[in-house]
């Protein structure tokens, strides 16, 4: 851990945060008008999910925000990113809006103000309308329609006090799970259908830019808004220097990294590897407007959410695309796809309890890649994090190995500023206990602990403490 230091590289302006979603905090999934989402449907199928969980009724942070609010305000948070639960404003999706839906998300947003915290939106946190899902969900353009409907009622009713606003979180996960691991819904492993609908996430994204300035133009929004899209990063290394393992990272890159950025950085797909998709698939099939979409309405900034480096090594053989859920460390299998690429462990590497790699380094070496790449573009840290399994001690939660985690991280934030990046704020995962999505009530990652045994009690943990510290000191103390 860091030692306490009189000042820090942090910008007067930087912003404090936490992180959470609206499926795995909010709760109240069927009241007030609100309509099913895909992960309503799918987390009561039996096999989905660790012992069955659901968001049911998650934090139920829907009726205890105001006590979240306040929680969030004696910490000292200066930002809370958050997304909107597309269906409880639009319970099909689109057509007639949930006014209930909008109150909740008002008096949310008013909460956070009363208590000088800024409103960081995400509109899309993975919970689409089951109403769409029904129609093709994200491989149909009506989908891509509805999202630019969504999103204007948004910028309609919250534009007024919200600058900053992002349209997707992890696009990586929320196809690469849903259409080629079948882990999360639509449950499917079929490439062809996946590149098209993240093709179609790319232009409802480009339509929501578009809007958004729309909107700004008519000082329906701040003129210092900005509007973002938040990805995983995860930079890959060969793990060894064969010609085969560099091959290999190369096309992790690729896929992973590159085909997921630059849409909506550059405006544009990586071009072998659009040629390649369109040869093997013949996808994505664009519509007439897409390419000037894409072209004409980059994103004002990137969030990023960082967890873990890969190893890559070249992989002949093996199609795996199981992860551990137990966390029960090494319990997970090599994760690969035959032909292209696989995630190794590194011997000489810390993992967490799911076998994920702690390497705070990769914060910083993850942006100047991008940065490399895209220029000089903002960026938010959106989430990071350690899940852990946290221990109760004579009444107390002592996760002080998330305080290790996060002190390391944020000490590579400091030196990524230090280094030229230009960071603006710092959002870790999460600031409450929330479900996971496989993982349930296991893995927990807030600064918050939630007493399931005991009507949902609210207990600050140790970490809570420190990052209280953090931000009072602006980054100095850590």
């Amino acid at each position: 851990m860091s030692t306490n230091k009189i000042s820090s590289a942090f910008p007067d302006n930087f912003l404090w945060g936490a992180a959470s979603a609206a499926y795995q905090v909010e709760g109240a999934h069927n009241v007030d008008g609100k309509g099913p989402s895909i992960w309503d449907d799918f987390s009561h199928q039996p096999g989905t999910t660790h012992e069955g969980t659901n968001g049911d009724v998650a934090a139920d942070h829907y009726h205890r925000f105001k006590e979240d609010v306040a929680l969030m305000a004696e910490m000292g948070m200066q930002s809370y990113r958050f997304s909107i639960s597309w269906p409880r404003l639009f319970p099909s999706g689109r057509g007639t809006v949930n006014k209930a839906g909008v109150k909740f998300y008002s008096d949310l947003i008013d909460e956070l103000i009363k208590y000088g915290i800024k409103p960081m939106i995400t509109l899309y946190h993975w919970d689409l309308p089951q109403a769409l899902q029904d129609i093709g969900g994200w491989e149909s353009r009506e989908t891509v329609e509805a999202f630019e409907q969504y999103a204007a009622l948004c910028y309609q009713e919250f534009g007024d006090r919200v600058s900053l606003w992002s349209t997707f979180n992890e696009t990586l996960i929320f196809i690469g799970m849903g259409y080629f691991t079948g882990a999360h819904p639509p449950g499917l492993s079929d490439p062809k259908r996946g590149i098209q609908a993240c093709h179609h996430v790319f232009i409802a994204h480009a339509k929501a830019v578009k809007t958004f300035r729309e909107y700004q133009h008519q000082q329906r929004i701040p003129q210092n808004g900005q509007i973002g899209f938040v990805n995983v990063m995860q930079p890959h290394e060969p793990i060894t220097d064969k010609p085969e393992d560099i091959a290999a990272c190369k096309m992790a890159d690729d896929l992973l990294t590159h085909w997921l950025y630059d849409p909506v950085l550059k405006g544009e797909y990586p071009s072998h590897i659009l040629n390649i998709t369109q040869l093997t698939w013949g996808v994505p099939v664009f519509s007439l407007e897409d390419d000037d979409l894409l072209k004409n309405n980059i994103c004002d900034f990137i969030g990023v959410n960082y967890y873990k480096r890969e190893w890559i090594a070249a992989n002949p053989d093996i199609s795996n695309t199981k992860i551990n859920t137990t966390g029960n460390k090494g319990s997970g299998q090599e994760f690969g796809f035959k032909g292209l690429f696989k995630f190794v462990r590194n011997p000489k590497s810390t993992y967490t309890d799911w076998d994920w790699e702690i390497y705070p380094e990769g914060l910083c070496v993850g942006m100047q890649r991008l940065k490399e790449r895209y220029g000089d573009i903002p960026f938010y840290i959106t989430e990071n994090g350690l899940g852990a399994k946290d221990p109760i001690i004579d009444g107390e939660i002592v996760d002080q190995p998330r305080i290790d985690y996060l002190s390391s991280h944020t000490d590579a934030a400091e030196s990524a500023i230090k280094q030229g990046i230009d960071l603006r704020g710092y959002y870790p995962w999460s600031f409450i206990d929330l479900l996971s999505w496989l993982n349930g009530y296991q893995k927990q990652y807030g600064f918050v602990y939630v007493d399931r045994e005991n009507n949902l009690q609210r207990k600050r943990k140790k970490s809570f403490f420190w990052y209280q510290e953090v931000i009072e000191s602006n980054g100095a103390k850590r």
